[in-house]
């Protein structure tokens, strides 16, 4: 059989399991991630390198695909649920992560990197989650509004995300599975040169990110 052949009968393979990616009964987003991430990567693998390159492309892009398309719903039901009233808006991300916006009328008091009471359901929740889900990591992000100097601001910004890292560590969830960064004033989302303004740029963000450990 030539490598013509192969190639064409590879890519109508993996066509087949791109549909029954998405007719599981699951009705996941991985499982429909998964289908068409292995149809891309087999499609690509069989223009670059033949019969075999389909084969390989189409491991390739399954896994690719898993990731992106994480099930993110039932994680966001619950957190919705913690942060109910705290204004934490909870969104779903292009590059497949899910977004907590935590803003600092909840998170810490002015010049503060320690954890205000109302923040400490919100950071339960999240550390329970992770547990939960072996497969996913946080990344935490501190920002400040553009008040005091950038230096400083930087500082703050670093150690309030430092704060939520180690407040999670606490609560079981393995070091190696979270990061902390700050930006200072840097990324504001709001005009600084109002109160309104500069309470949104106050903020922390929680990324939740799925890895390839879901997979296997």
């Amino acid at each position: 059989m030539n490598t013509r052949i192969m190639t064409r009968l590879s890519v109508f393979a993996v066509a087949g399991a791109l549909v029954a990616g998405c007719a599981s009964q699951q009705g996941t987003n991985t499982a429909v991630g998964t289908g068409v991430g292995a149809g891309t990567g087999a499609a690509l693998g069989a223009i670059f390198g033949g019969g075999k390159g389909a084969a390989i492309g189409a491991g390739a892009g399954a896994l690719v695909g898993g990731i992106t398309g994480y099930n993110w719903q039932a994680i966001r039901n619950r957190l919705s649920g913690a942060t109910q009233g705290t204004g934490t808006q909870i969104t779903e991300q292009p590059d497949g992560s899910l977004k907590l916006n935590i803003p600092s009328s909840v998170t810490f008091d002015t010049n503060s990197y320690a954890i205000k009471p109302s923040f400490a359901p919100v950071l339960d929740q999240v550390a329970q989650t992770l547990q939960q889900n072996p497969e996913v990591i946080a990344q935490v992000v501190g920002h400040t509004d553009s008040t005091g100097q950038p230096a400083y601001n930087q500082t703050l910004s670093v150690n309030r995300a430092q704060s939520v890292v180690n407040y999670l560590a606490q609560r079981g969830v393995a070091s190696q599975r979270l990061s902390a960064e700050g930006r200072g004033d840097t990324q504001p989302v709001a005009d600084n040169s109002t109160e309104a303004g500069r309470a949104q740029n106050r903020r922390v963000e929680i990324y939740l990110r799925a890895t390839a450990q879901h997979q296997q």
